[in-house]
């Protein structure tokens, strides 16, 4: 078969092959191949992760690819996109960089286009080194054939009874579905021939999900492989196989063996796949969901009123399929901003209440990307974005009403919550936007050159240390955050001369 391979692909499998080793690009990476090549998927945009076997030891490919590094006991040799390039004496390829981001053009803060943003609330720039990281694509690894393995921890292979491979066909037998074990041996330039063992390509036509042998067998070795089932179930939009699926269903608990940083990468690329909220089902009906995220499941019937027609449970699987936005985290909040109404719910007046429910579920958001071990940056995002879900506008808010909420959510989060609302409207079966929302939209916009912060402020702590000849101290940090306070209602006091003025009226009041 004819495919569209990276040339860096090209030339690992030309150099192994060279020095006499077999060599084969194999699993996802054939995969989603395959798929491009059937117009199923974008091949610019899915095909990035290129991994290869060979009957080569370790350190018989470290002597091909001197810069690569060997740091597990797993016959995995890892050599990064940078290195590869210098190796091959070429520069790299404009179209295999990754695009700088660009915000949606139905977005109301676009910190990329945005003029009237001032220059200390946009985000900071980043270095050239730091560009260059963002840029590359990922890792290449190249692994030995491996055969025979043995699982004891439903984790991972026990390094000391793994043995190597001699044939393709040994690799592939160890790997999880069938769609991936398949692999690609180069016969001329773009030419190749599919080794597929276990009708892979059969099982990938028919779009059905199974196992390479018994599912229990699987799952047992590695219990992330669930997860992985149903991960490739929504991605790739296609069914697990009865038999898979059912092997999930009476092996649920193994997930509990699996370390929260694998489940947490696994679940977020769920949610970050096409069809989310499938996902979120298909979690419940394996009994998964259980183990990951009970906290959602205490929604079922628990019922709402007002303008709400189904449960906690389905409004939040309703508001997940229409979240607006791709950012996993956003689907997220989306999910767990109604996490706490089973603990809040109250009847009060005949009328059912959840009364400061998104302060309680802010904190519960938390405590699971805790658990789910979120950088602080995205527990951050996550715990504000289900904090203030709940915001509320009138017309008669002031300016300064507008300013106060923007900088309470952050300037960064505004289009995150603005999405959540829309999720949270269309879930509830609500119309898309309000004209209130949409005047405070506009209002938002027309606030965005105004002081937010308050290294915003005209003045800073050496000019009050100048004027007044005092010290450092917390009465800096103090006066600046009075005098925020009091641009923030009156943005024409932002003046050097005038804030100088209240400086002293505020140190003759302490």
């Amino acid at each position: 078969m004819k495919l569209q391979i990276k040339k860096e692909a090209i030339f690992i499998i030309k150099t192994l092959e060279k020095a006499s080793f077999q060599a084969y690009l194999v699993g996802g990476a054939v995969r989603d191949l395959i798929l491009a090549q059937q117009n199923k998927l974008d091949h610019d945009k899915t095909v990035k992760d290129y991994d290869f076997t060979t009957n080569a030891t370790p350190e018989e490919i470290q002597k091909l690819f001197s810069e690569s590094f060997y740091e597990n006991e797993f016959g995995t040799v890892v050599i990064t996109h940078e290195e590869l390039l210098k190796q091959m004496g070429a520069k790299p390829d404009k179209n295999l960089l990754s695009k700088p981001h660009q915000t949606p053009k139905n977005k109301i803060i676009d910190l990329v286009k945005a003029t009237k943003i001032h220059e200390s609330l946009g985000a900071p720039k980043k270095t050239e080194e730091e560009k260059i990281k963002i840029n590359w694509l990922p890792d290449f690894e190249i692994t030995t054939y491996r055969s025979d393995e043995v699982y004891t921890d439903f984790r991972r292979p026990d390094p000391e009874k793994l043995t190597w491979g001699k044939t393709i066909d040994e690799d592939l037998k160890r790997r999880d579905f069938t769609i991936n074990a398949m692999a690609l041996k180069l016969i001329k330039k773009d030419e190749f021939k599919l080794a597929d063992p276990f009708d892979g390509l059969s099982d990938l036509s028919q779009c059905i999900i199974k196992t390479v042998g018994d599912p229990i067998e699987r799952f047992q070795e590695d219990a992330l492989r669930m997860l992985r089932a149903i991960r490739f179930a929504v991605q790739l939009n296609m069914q697990i196989s009865d038999q898979t699926f059912e092997a999930i269903i009476n092996h649920a608990q193994l997930i509990t063996k699996i370390s929260w940083e694998r489940i947490s990468d696994e679940f977020l690329k769920i949610l970050a796949s096409q069809y989310p909220a499938e996902g979120i089902n298909l979690l419940d009906e394996s009994g998964l969901l259980q183990y990951i995220l009970p906290e959602i499941l205490q929604g079922k019937k628990i019922e709402q009123g007002g303008h709400h027609t189904t449960d906690v449970w389905t409004h939040s699987i309703d508001a997940l399929k229409e979240c607006p936005s791709s950012d996993p985290i956003v689907r997220l909040a989306t999910l767990l901003h109604d996490v706490a109404k089973p603990q809040t719910f109250e009847i009060r007046d005949n009328k059912i209440t959840f009364y400061n429910h998104e302060i309680v579920g802010s904190r519960m958001a938390d405590k699971i990307a805790k658990r789910f071990k979120l950088s602080n940056a995205k527990r951050k995002h996550l715990f504000t974005l289900v904090r203030f879900h709940m915001f509320y506008y009138q017309t008669y808010h002031t300016n300064s009403a507008i300013r106060r909420f923007m900088r309470k959510v952050g300037l960064e989060n505004v289009d995150d919550i603005l999405d959540l609302r829309e999720a949270d409207r269309l879930g509830s079966g609500a119309r898309k936007t309000s004209w209130r929302l949409e005047e405070m939209k506009a209002r938002m916009i027309g606030q965005l050159n105004q002081p937010m912060e308050v290294t915003d402020l005209a003045i800073n702590g050496n000019d009050l240390m100048k004027e007044f000849i005092l010290k450092p101290g917390a009465w800096i940090g103090e006066i600046l955050g009075k005098l925020l306070e009091k641009v923030l209602d009156e943005p024409e006091l932002n003046q050097k001369e005038k804030l100088i003025q209240l400086s002293k009226e505020l140190i003759k009041q302490n």
